[in-house]
Parts: structure tokens; C-alpha cells; sequence
């Protein structure tokens, strides 16, 4: 098979069904998703080119793929009960306090029955998979697959590795009875805001938010408080107890059992 997806004629020209009735459209929709698969499943490309423009016609292999690892995803996370999910830095090093204190953190958790998930790779998520690998937990990496490889750490006992952001970004918004951020770059922020904005919309129940080390998150809260509520009112002043700033491993621990309600 080729760089390039196959189209066919039919699925690109499929209309979707828009109708009032909940049950009726789900019924057409559920024929609709039947031929895609079907055809999709014979088409995915080896090497599927990045997104860039919008295509112009419904590329079956894609919804195929997309569909797939959902069911891959949410498959193995039904495996597991109560459990922790750590982000931050893929740079951070053993040796660090935020790497040690992840460890450490991980540890006590999987002691305590949670299962530890984690984007699966280097720095902060393996400090966290190392934590509950050590003490005997389940450790789990739900990885990423980019241009420059990002390998699952050794730490790793149960393991899915997602082509799309957005499905990896749905396991692990769903995956949790809790939400640990240790320091980290654009992805742990967008990761942040994106488990704050389902808390904060309703779109997921309440669960306890955990921004470890006040070093690094006390000017993100400042900026939360003094510009985004106070300044520009962007967000409600409630908005801004939906997340625990902690500094010490202890601290995050005793928060987390005594918050976590599931």
C-alpha cells in the first residue's frame, strides 16, 4: 500500500443523516459507520501523511483509524480501577527533585491500590511509571507515536501507543480519579487546561487537579487570578479552586486520598 490514502467514490458522497429523532439518527449513523469501517479498514495507508488541509471528501481509512484506537484505548483502561494520571516534562531528569519527587509520588500511590498512568515516554512520565513499577502497581504508558521517536520508558507494564493527539488526550482525560501536574511545556499547559475546561464546563465530574511545585505554578495562578478574573473577568472567581497547588510530595499525597471520591 502507498503514501496515498484510497477514496472511494461512495463514502465521499455519503450525506449525513440530521434528524430530530435521537434514536433515528443514531440507527442511520450506526449504517454510515458500518460501510466506512468496512471500507477503511482495507485502505489505511501504511504511512499516513500528516492533516494539513481539509480534505474534500470523506477519507474512510482515517475515520477507520481514528475509531480503532478509541476502541484500542478505551479497551485497556477498562482493565484498571483507581487510578492517578501524572504530566510534565518529557526533559526532565533523573536527579531532579521534580523527577525524584514523581518517583516518590508514584510509589506511594500504587502502594495505596491507584494504577499509575502517564503519556508512557521519558522525564516526569517516567519518574511516575518508575514510582508504581517499583512498588509492585500497575504502571501504564499511553504513548504517542512522532517523527522523533518518543519510546516507551522500561517502567511500563501496560502500554498503547496513539498516531492522534486528540484520542490519546481523551484516554487520559477519562481515565482518571485524579490529575497530577509536575512541571512541563506547551503539552502538560494544554493538558492542564484541557482537564480544568471539562471540570470547569461540566463535561466531566469534579475530580481533584494537583499542580505540583509552587515554584512553577504560582505565576501561571497569578496570571489566572490577576488577569484572566480580576483584570479581563474572563473566568469566575469558583474557577479558581478547581486545582490544589501542593510542594511536597506529602502534601500531594494526604490532598489526594482525602479528595478522591470515586
Amino acid at each position: 500500500m502507498g503514501d496515498q490514502p484510497i477514496i472511494s467514490t461512495p463514502t465521499g458522497d455519503i450525506t449525513i443523516p440530521d434528524h430530530s429523532n435521537t434514536r433515528e439518527r443514531a440507527h442511520e449513523m450506526g449504517s454510515i459507520l458500518s460501510r466506512v469501517i468496512e471500507e477503511g479498514k482495507r485502505d489505511v495507508p501504511e504511512n499516513p501523511a500528516p492533516l494539513v488541509c481539509k480534505p474534500q471528501k470523506l477519507e474512510s481509512w482515517r475515520v477507520f483509524k481514528i475509531m480503532a484506537e478509541f476502541v484500542d484505548g478505551f479497551d485497556l483502561l477498562k482493565n484498571f480501577g483507581l487510578t492517578a494520571t501524572f504530566f510534565g516534562s518529557v526533559r526532565t531528569q533523573p536527579g531532579d527533585p521534580y523527577y525524584e519527587a514523581a518517583v516518590e509520588l508514584g510509589g506511594k500511590l500504587a502502594k495505596n491500590g491507584y494504577s499509575v498512568i502517564t503519556g508512557g515516554s521519558a522525564g516526569i512520565m517516567e519518574a511516575g511509571n518508575k514510582g508504581a513499577f517499583d512498588a509492585g502497581g500497575s504502571s501504564i504508558g499511553l504513548n504517542i507515536r512522532l517523527s522523533d521517536d518518543q519510546s516507551l520508558n522500561k517502567y511500563v507494564n501496560s502500554s498503547f501507543t496513539f498516531d492522534h493527539f486528540f484520542v490519546r488526550k481523551v484516554m487520559l482525560a477519562f481515565a482518571s480519579e485524579v490529575y497530577v501536574y509536575f512541571p512541563g511545556g506547551y503539552g502538560t499547559l494544554d493538558e492542564f487546561t484541557e482537564i480544568l475546561t471539562l471540570v470547569q464546563t461540566k463535561k466531566i465530574n469534579p475530580v481533584p487537579i494537583v499542580l505540583y511545585g509552587k515554584d512553577y505554578w504560582d505565576p501561571i495562578v497569578d496570571l489566572f487570578k490577576n488577569h484572566l478574573f480580576a483584570k479581563y473577568h474572563n473566568i469566575d472567581e469558583a474557577d479558581l479552586n478547581l486545582f490544589q497547588v501542593v510542594d511536597s510530595v506529602d502534601e500531594a499525597y494526604e490532598y489526594i486520598v482525602k479528595n478522591v471520591t470515586c
